[in-house]
């Protein structure tokens, strides 16, 4: 047995220990882990490997704060609120596109922040009981915030898993924003119409009009919608004008800043405050993530992971995917998306990396609905007000099936695919 595959179950063994025996947070479980490697692969404890990884993705973590933090100022302004209560008024008559609207909600704040329970805890605590008041039971309106939350995160702009693995092969986070809509888009539409759209089609309006939040809207009018607008046209210059970029975190800030004066009265120190708090354990993650690469560059483990994956027919490459990286993702979608998503991408460099590497995230995604950790699955069920999440879970096998079926078809045909990324 190498040196590097006894360095490699050390790391693992040491992680399942910290995380379930243990019952340490993730973080530091992959912490330990590092180290853990470190030891075992004769480098004793790495100082300088450590803090290098452990900064690898600070810029991911800086985007992934301030995005928070602007998530936070136009829930609390009262955006959101405005927002569903004008896609439900204008579009009830036509009962699939006003659910495809009211997915998008839900998909928005993890699009923006890369969190899956972002989605779930905010946009999805807004829209359940408008879902419910629908007439969509309580098991479906929790799979959709399910399924949301984990497609939320994957829809570009961010997408922490792509990241993570572009930055695994240097691949700087560029044209991913096509190849991720066609990724996700489709299928959330076609989940919360599984889901909704025979229940909703004979839904009560004047009933569901009477209970709407509408108060933002007619108090602020057009304004509440400003730091929206003032965002996605700072991300759209920054992609027409590569003069004028000036990041994702600034774009955030800007608009969060913005967003104090166009609403309901806010404290931004306040609100600063709490959103970094709430997405503490994500950036942890991160870091621990940054250093558990680390350490398996350091002492091999890495290449080995790499050879092993190349050596496997290419079949079996799909299977490995489709198994391996879900289940890793149990424990975290990013350790998933850096540990097995970077070497599955460096053996398909015969086809197009950014497409494979959007695929690739989209199936490492699946980790946050698999049990024990599960978190869109918890927390949709805790939204909606369900005591297990296990249903939740059965409800949604199906389209987690869906979701890897597709992401392994991209993979499959990401040349053919290649002509269209340029528009990403």
């Amino acid at each position: 047995m190498s040196i590097e595959l006894i360095t490699f179950i050390a790391m693992v063994a040491v992680f399942l220990l910290g995380c379930f025996a243990a019952k340490l947070p993730v973080s530091i479980s992959m912490v330990l882990s590092a180290i853990a490697g470190s030891l075992v692969g004769g480098h004793g404890i790495a100082v300088r490997h450590l803090v290098e990884g452990m900064f690898s993705y600070v810029d991911t973590i800086l985007v992934i704060a301030t995005a928070m933090i602007f998530m936070k100022v136009i829930q609390e302004s009262g955006a959101l609120d405005a927002i569903a209560s004008v896609i439900i008024e204008r579009f009830h008559k036509v009962p699939a596109l006003m659910l495809c609207m009211i997915m998008l909600i839900i998909m928005f704040p993890g699009m923006i922040t890369g969190s899956s329970t972002a989605s779930v805890l905010s946009a999805g605590s807004i829209m359940a009981p408008v879902l419910m008041l629908m007439g969509v039971p309580m098991l479906e309106t929790a799979g959709i915030l399910a399924m949301g939350g984990v497609l939320g995160m994957i829809a570009p702009p961010t997408n922490i898993p792509a990241m993570v693995i572009g930055a695994g092969i240097d691949i700087p986070y560029s044209g991913f924003g096509l190849p991720l809509s066609l990724l996700t888009f489709p299928l959330a539409f076609l989940f919360v119409l599984m889901f909704g759209y025979k229940h909703v089609k004979k839904m009560n309006y004047l009933e569901v009009q009477a209970k709407l939040n509408t108060e933002s809207r007619k108090k602020f009018g057009f304004k509440v919608y400003i730091p929206l607008v003032l965002a996605i046209v700072l991300m759209t210059l920054t992609k027409l004008v590569p003069s004028f970029s000036i990041g994702m975190p600034l774009v955030f800030l800007i608009s969060a800043v913005v967003g104090c004066f166009t609403g309901y009265k806010i404290n931004l120190l306040k609100v600063s405050k709490d959103s970094v708090n709430s997405v503490l354990p994500v950036m942890g993650i991160l870091m621990g993530v940054g250093m558990f690469i680390q350490i398996m560059t350091l002492t091999g483990v890495r290449g080995f992971i790499v050879t092993f994956c190349m050596s496997l027919p290419a079949w079996a490459r799909y299977i490995a995917i489709a198994i391996s990286m879900p289940l890793f993702g149990a424990v975290s979608s990013f350790g998933s998306a850096s540990v097995l998503g970077v070497p599955f991408l460096l053996t398909f460099l015969a086809q197009d990396e950014i497409i494979v590497a959007s695929a690739l995230s989209l199936i490492a995604g699946l980790g946050d609905m698999m049990p024990p950790t599960a978190l869109a699955g918890i927390f949709a069920a805790q939204v909606v007000g369900m005591e297990k999440y296990t249903p939740v879970l059965k409800k949604c096998l199906i389209p987690c099936l869906i979701i890897i079926v597709w992401g392994l078809l991209f993979i499959a045909g990401a040349n053919i695919l290649e002509p269209f990324i340029i528009l990403g």
